[in-house]
């Protein structure tokens, strides 16, 4: 099985479990992350994601073996093969984006191609010191996929994320925290550990006050200022008549931590 799941109390543990080496992307391991992750989204027990990955390597993106072999089809048959790959893989990314319940990403090794764009998708990002990331797109002579020119964009600013997908550049894990990729940095034997923690800390927030955080996040930028500020209003004067809000103002003034169910 390409993607693993493992659950400990409310947080659903993904793990991509592909070849070995590198977890290289396929059909198979596209579609086993984004029915997983459609799995982890629809179960109301679930209240948070981490995902990450066994082998050397984190995701290289695309086998490029795979890619070679395309070449030797005609044009409109090898569009239909990549486009149907591409199509797969960009389920995960938009179920990511759509999910009620944070995702948390723990990243080791590289994490290359559609496997930066799979760690940029994701909510939280936590690093061992081993990962680096590169686009490395351009090297092939395409351009990203993943939702990369959406994310990059926005987690770096456009000049830094140029600067990766023009010069094909890999960063490390202390240059990643830098830039803002990534939200924390680890030792390599710590990374699980840390996940772990960091999803069991999620699990015990405020569901829907997270889940509207997370859209409110998510589409700022899409509308104007106006809309935003419109939004934000609707998600808080609906939080407050709801158990997470009484529970949470009770807590606070009886300086005692809050107890979300």
């Amino acid at each position: 099985m390409s993607v693993q799941v493992q659950r400990s109390g409310a947080v659903a543990t993904l793990t991509i479990a592909g070849d070995e080496a590198s977890n290289a992307l396929d059909a198979g391991l596209a579609a086993a992350l984004a029915d997983a992750l459609d799995a982890a989204a629809d179960d109301a027990s679930v209240r948070a994601v981490v995902l990450r990955a066994r082998g050397r390597h984190f995701m290289v993106g695309a086998d490029v073996r795979w890619l070679a072999t395309l070449l030797e089809l005609q044009p409109a048959a090898r569009q239909q093969r990549l486009g149907e790959l591409i199509d797969l893989a960009h389920r995960s990314i938009e179920r990511i984006h759509t999910m009620a319940q944070p995702v948390l990403v723990a990243v080791h090794g590289a994490a290359a191609g559609f496997g930066l764009s799979l760690v940029a998708a994701c909510d939280l990002a936590l690093g061992a010191r081993s990962a680096s990331f590169v686009l490395a797109y351009g090297a092939l002579g395409a351009s990203p996929d993943g939702g990369a020119s959406f994310t990059l964009p926005r987690l770096l600013g456009t000049r830094a994320a140029l600067q990766l997908a023009l010069l094909n550049t890999r960063i490390d894990a202390a240059r990643a925290l830098q830039l803002g990729l990534l939200g924390e940095v680890v030792d390599d034997d710590s990374l699980h550990a840390r996940a772990d923690a960091v999803g069991h800390a999620l699990a015990c927030g405020a569901p829907m006050a997270q889940a509207r955080t997370k859209r409110l996040m998510r589409e700022a930028g899409l509308a104007g200022l106006r809309a935003q500020l419109r939004a934000e209003r609707d998600a808080f004067v609906e939080a407050c008549v709801g158990d997470e809000f009484a529970e949470g103002v009770r807590a606070f003034v009886a300086r005692r931590a809050p107890c979300f169910t």
